[in-house]
């Protein structure tokens, strides 16, 4: 059984003692209806947070099937999922080998990316994005420093395609050269702005920068 059959078969099982639908169970326990809908119909994309089981517990704490799972490590509560469950929920996410000029590097070339396991649940505490739409690459360069170092892997979210607020990080190029810079957008294009404070800003005119998606975490060496 998936994660994801397992969070079905759990929902289901707990509307069935409830004896109500899946919206009641979750306005009982505080929660958005569809995050008990979808899996109760088998079309969750993202597994139960450790945040819904805890209210989800609260407000049937007598439903047997709590008895199925297992103490987390982390927060020794007696709902996180069984061992064989949390192994599966695990994820793919393309990692490119490609390093996005913290200045600017040549992207114009083919890259075929590889593949790196990781743990749904980690990935939750950046993004509610499908691991589809996300991918790690390596910057390069020194003009985000110190927010961005040389060498440091990033988290790249492509659903994120669009400038919604000023001063983000993003992924972009501009023509055949990618970055990862603050982007600042203004009436006449967008300013381009590195963290270094050695680093003089930039300018791209309307239609010259595409946007590859958010930069919303990274790894890095202390």
């Amino acid at each position: 059984m998936t994660g994801f059959q397992h969070d079905t078969a759990l929902i289901r099982a707990l509307i069935e003692y409830a004896g109500v639908s899946a919206a009641q169970v979750a306005k009982k326990a505080k929660v958005d209806a569809k995050t008990v809908q979808r899996p109760a119909a088998g079309r969750a994309e993202a597994r139960l947070s450790q945040s819904t089981l805890e209210k989800l517990k609260a407000a049937y704490p007598k439903f047997p099937g709590w008895t199925q799972t297992v103490e987390s490590p982390r927060s020794k509560l007696d709902h996180q999922l069984a061992d064989d469950v949390r192994a599966s929920d695990l994820v793919e996410i393309d990692e490119i080998d490609m390093r996005y000029g913290m200045g600017a590097s040549d992207v114009s070339g083919h890259v075929e990316p590889a593949k790196r396991v990781f743990s749904r649940e980690w990935l939750q505490n950046f993004t509610d994005a499908r691991p589809g739409q996300l991918y790690w690459a390596i910057g390069q360069g020194d003009s985000m420093e110190p927010t961005i170092a040389s060498g440091d892997l990033i988290l790249i979210d492509r659903s994120q395609d669009t400038m919604f607020d000023r001063d983000l990080i993003w992924a972009c190029t501009v023509g055949d050269f990618g970055m990862i810079k603050r982007l600042r957008p203004t009436s006449e294009g967008v300013t381009i702005i590195s963290d270094n404070k050695n680093v003089s800003d930039d300018f791209a005119s309307d239609g010259e920068l595409n946007i590859i998606g958010r930069v919303i975490a990274k790894v890095g060496k202390l």
